[in-house]
């Protein structure tokens, strides 16, 4: 089964985005890439990176809105997901990598068995 290609929002692509995209980067089911709404970002978001995405998690609403305003054709039909994380933390840190993982895991034990009931269906 090809891998589930998960897209990582934040602003500027420093520390949110970053710390879950390393978090889940060795999960055997999954490619990650990560990416910022702003055009300072480490990585700027681009067209190619959505498309290439199963699933978008940004960590505020914000950048749902960012992407729904630079991105209208791109994103209509993609799976968006808002985890609720705040800027307010480093790369890596203990409570952002708790929050994180919280917030993602949920969505990926769904994800992950939607497409294995979807095979099997």
């Amino acid at each position: 089964m090809e891998p589930l290609h998960l897209l990582f929002i934040c602003s500027k692509n420093q520390w949110r985005s970053t710390t879950a995209e390393k978090i889940y980067r060795e999960h055997p089911q999954i490619k990650t890439r990560s990416a910022g709404t702003s055009a300072k970002a480490r990585h700027t978001v681009s067209t190619a990176d959505i498309q290439w995405a199963d699933l978008i998690l940004v960590m505020e609403r914000k950048h749902i809105q960012r992407l729904r305003a630079s991105f209208p054709a791109a994103v209509k039909f993609k799976d968006l997901r808002v985890l609720e994380i705040e800027d307010r933390y480093r790369f890596m840190d203990p409570q952002l990598v708790i929050e994180i993982q919280s917030a993602v895991d949920p969505i990926l034990t769904e994800a992950l068995s939607n497409r294995t009931d979807f095979l099997e269906g």
